[in-house]
């Protein structure tokens, strides 16, 4: 973002008096507070890098996922979950949404096909619900990515990861740490790609936020 002067330069108050009558109008105003102001998630973060997310349908990832999830059947135990499950936000710091979900696009979904968060490399990443960890490998145009299947059925991709620390098959509760954000696959910054998958395949995502919303975890 650039800086732009749109006017003249003025010159500031010689005098202590005049000093201090400039603050207190400013205050006045509301132009200065005494406090400092709440950070809002919605807020420019800059990450150093355009973090723009150009990844698509991949079918080898598909068919790595759709193998990985067949190694492990849902058990009667994972199907127990509560009526409204406990959901988190991804990301315990402050994020920049580079890109909404279902944006138009020449994705072959039509749409992007989930929410990017746009933070640092190497930002903690944690689950946003409990579950089984079908995948955890380098996917393709995901990059190092996780994919957990939850209790209700959906599943959670977290792509573009810098980093994994879980392994395929473990079992992890909600608000696991999973990794740490990164620019893998296709992406052209770091940010964290969440999507949610009514089913395992690809296109039957829904939205991230409304997902996370019913169980009062706002992104």
């Amino acid at each position: 973002m650039e800086n732009h002067i749109d006017g003249p330069l003025r010159a500031g108050p010689t005098t202590r008096r005049e000093a201090l009558g400039l603050a207190a109008g400013l205050l006045a105003g509301g132009a200065l507070s005494l406090g400092a102001a709440p950070v809002s998630s919605a807020e420019p973060f800059p990450t150093g890098a355009e973090d723009d997310c150009a990844l698509d349908y991949d079918p080898q990832f598909e068919a790595a996922l759709a193998e990985a999830d067949a190694r492990f059947p849902v058990e009667e135990d994972e199907r127990k979950s509560a009526p409204r499950p406990r959901r988190i936000l991804p990301l315990r710091r402050r994020y920049r949404v580079s890109a909404r979900y279902g944006i138009r696009g020449p994705w072959a979904a039509g749409h992007h096909t989930g929410i990017d968060l746009a933070v640092p490399n190497g930002t903690p990443v944690y689950a946003v619900g409990g579950g089984r960890v079908v995948l955890a490998r380098w996917s393709g145009a995901y990059g190092m990515a996780v994919t957990v299947r939850m209790p209700d059925g959906h599943y959670a991709v977290y792509a573009h990861l810098s980093r994994i620390s879980v392994r395929r098959g473990a079992r992890i509760r909600t608000g696991a740490r999973i990794g740490s954000s990164g620019a893998t696959g296709r992406a052209t910054g770091p940010h964290l790609h969440l999507e949610i998958r009514v089913r395992r395949g690809y296109g039957s995502d829904v939205n991230p936020v409304t997902y996370l919303a019913r169980s009062g975890a706002r992104l």
